[in-house]
């Protein structure tokens, strides 16, 4: 019987990892590994089932290891590269990214796996299918076949569309253009809203809701700069079909903002509450089943943690991470936000550790003890705080080179005073190793201090990104009264409520709790934030509703907080579109997404000139990765290999 042949790739593979459902809750991805299918399988009820089910397996490829923020968060204006290099170029754009590069190709043959999984469900359901589920398991092939080929354009461009399933090994091809790819791509997402069901069947399963997230947001990167030299003709359509689809997902009642901003990165244990918060459409359903974990899980904890375990009272844990130091935010990262008034910064970012290891505590000198009695006594003990990141502003005279060391016992200060304020050079006592880090996706539920493998689902699509797609979509059309009102659900979300304590924090390393593996009381874990000491402000709990709020364009057009000098934004046009990219930045940072953004808006080269100093993307060529060399050199024309100049013609321009 013929193996299912994994598209384009260098050997033939089978079409996807097979898996079988166990339970019929979240768990129908507890699975049973299954390596050996043949096509007989697929012509069965239980078969389809099966192989809509490992299609799912697929959607953790986006957090399973460095191509989750290689290829999305690295060379843009949100992060630059941190203490550990080993991915720089992603972020510099030097010669060593090309088309030989490890998460290039990953990227690309995975997406082809599994849209191959796609077509034999889309070509077979209607044959062989029996059961009430029979249009869910259609719509899940659309929906996952347009959600890859979604992918592929928006990394690589126009690639080859390859709608029927592969049973032999097919080395002949030709690349589509991003329009029709595109097209492909809304028809196909659109063919799964029609056929998807509006509540799932269980838990983390695709809903329409989720085909009309995606289908708005690919209406609106059609509509994007990125493609002005083709897609005139549709972009008016585009962008009304964008807030069409977008207001679907809004007024459905299946999805609603979080309460609080935090919900949505308070992981206290596997399956728990967050994971479930009505405010995710979709996510990649990762779980404590060992068994099932593979060879990576969900690897994105380890790479925005800046470095800990090695200062005074401190070691590794579990509820502090295990720091990669990849990703290290750039001063734009934290200027985007109104930082006394807009709560998502201190929701989305650790500035407190706990002291926990007594072995290593640092102790008076008599150069800074307070009385003689204190030299060589500990400064503090474990439980105590132990670093403090403090996100000052030039002008704060606190915070000098001199006095820091008397303030905490590991003070790491943005700016001392009188230093003038900059965004591409060095200031403060921030490091590459040292800075304020992002903390969405920290994860305390894994099982040794050491383990890469994270148990938390990934985020795919949430409500807030649907309003912000509806936001844009309506500026973009100068309708900039209905854009407003999208924003200020998000914006009015994030503003502090009327008695929330402001210096309360949570991120994900609180699961720890809730943890068998953790034995040792002492954790860097710490429930606090430094707002107060950062924003040097009396203790306050009154709403920060007003500020937030937007009243009218004036508020858009007229901004001083926007960056519109530093990046060119001169008419309404502009500023409207960079003020959108800032507060995707706000609600989504570090989401996954950010070069996606910046490369459709042609925003790119602009942002990265004025935030991230290493960042050199080039015109006429970074705003796409190049095709994978191994796609180049196994495919043939007329049945012989492609020639340097061929590969060279079908390589996208520039690389």
């Amino acid at each position: 019987m013929k193996k299912i042949i994994n598209l384009i790739s260098g050997v033939a593979l089978l079409g996807g990892l097979m898996v079988l459902p166990t339970s019929c809750k979240k768990s129908f991805l507890d699975e049973e590994v299954i390596n050996a299918r043949n096509t007989s399988d697929f012509t069965t009820t239980l078969g389809l089932n099966d192989l809509a089910v490992g299609m799912y397996q697929s959607l953790k490829f986006h957090f399973n290891y460095t191509w989750a923020y290689t290829s999305t968060n690295y060379g843009v204006d949100e992060f630059t590269v941190g203490g550990d290099r080993t991915e720089q170029m992603w972020n510099s754009y030097d010669g060593t990214l090309n088309s030989f590069n490890a998460d290039v190709r990953a990227v690309f043959d995975n997406m082809y796996t599994n849209i191959n999984s796609a077509n034999i469900l889309i070509k077979n359901v209607p044959i062989y299918y029996e059961g009430a589920d029979k249009n869910a398991r259609l719509g899940e092939g659309y929906f996952m076949r347009a959600f890859d080929y979604f992918k592929l354009v928006k990394q690589y461009g126009g690639v080859p569309l390859q709608l029927e399933s592969l049973e032999v090994i097919k080395e002949e091809f030709t690349r589509n253009s991003a329009k029709e790819v595109y097209d492909q791509v809304i028809k196909d997402f659109t063919q799964a809203y029609d056929l998807l069901p509006t509540t799932p069947s269980q838990p983390g399963r695709i809903t329409k809701w989720a085909a009309a997230h995606f289908l708005a947001k690919a209406y609106l990167f059609r509509a994007s700069e990125l493609y002005n030299d083709w897609n005139s003709d549709t972009k008016t359509a585009d962008l009304q079909n964008a807030v069409k689809y977008a207001d679907l997902v809004i007024n459905s009642g299946a999805h609603t903002l979080a309460a609080n901003y935090s919900d949505l990165w308070n992981f206290t244990t596997v399956d728990g509450p967050n994971e479930n918060n009505r405010e995710v459409i979709l996510s990649a359903q990762f779980s404590n089943n060992t068994a099932t974990q593979g060879r990576y899980a969900n690897q994105v904890h380890l790479y925005y943690p800046s470095i800990y375990q090695t200062l005074p009272g401190m070691v590794r844990d579990i509820a502090g991470g295990r720091e990669f130091q990849r990703l290290k935010t750039t001063d734009y990262a934290i200027d985007v936000y109104d930082r006394v008034n807009d709560s998502r910064f201190w929701k989305s970012f650790k500035t407190r550790y706990i002291a926990n290891n007594a072995n290593n505590l640092p102790k008076w000198t008599a150069a800074n003890a307070p009385t003689p009695a204190q030299v060589n006594q500990n400064k503090f003990t474990v439980g105590q705080e132990s670093i403090l990141y403090i996100v000052n502003d030039a002008g704060d005279n606190r915070y000098t080179g001199t006095n820091i060391g008397l303030r905490a016992p590991s003070m790491f200060v943005r700016y001392f005073a009188g230093q003038p304020q900059s965004y591409l050079n060095a200031h403060g006592n921030y490091g590459v190793s040292q800075y304020v880090a992002l903390s969405k996706f920290i994860d305390g539920s894994r099982n040794l201090v050491a383990s890469q493998f994270g148990q938390r689902d990934g985020i795919l699509a949430r409500l807030g990104e649907t309003y912000l797609i509806a936001a844009e979509a309506a500026g973009r059309q100068g309708l900039y009264g209905q854009a407003i009102a999208y924003l200020n659900k998000v914006r009015d979300r994030a503003a502090y409520k009327d008695g929330e304590d402001r210096s309360s924090y949570v991120d994900g390393g609180i699961s720890y709790k809730t943890n068998p593996a953790v034995t040792n009381p002492n954790v860097s874990y710490s429930d606090r934030n430094t707002y107060f000491e950062s924003n040097n402000l009396p203790v306050t709990t009154t709403s920060t509703l007003t500020p937030m709020h937007l009243n009218s364009e004036a508020d858009i057009f007229n901004s001083n907080k926007d960056f519109y000098d530093k990046i060119g934004a001169v008419s309404q046009a502009d500023k409207f579109n960079a003020f959108i990219l800032n507060e995707r930045s706000r609600e989504l940072m570090g989401e996954l997404m950010r070069w996606e953004d910046l490369a459709r808006t042609k925003t790119l080269i602009a942002r990265t000139a004025a935030f991230n100093g290493e960042a050199k993307p080039q015109e006429n060529k970074h705003y796409l990765r190049p095709l994978p060399q191994s796609f180049l050199d196994v495919i043939k024309i007329n049945g012989a290999a492609l020639s340097p100049a061929q590969k060279q013609a079908m390589q996208n321009p520039n690389w």
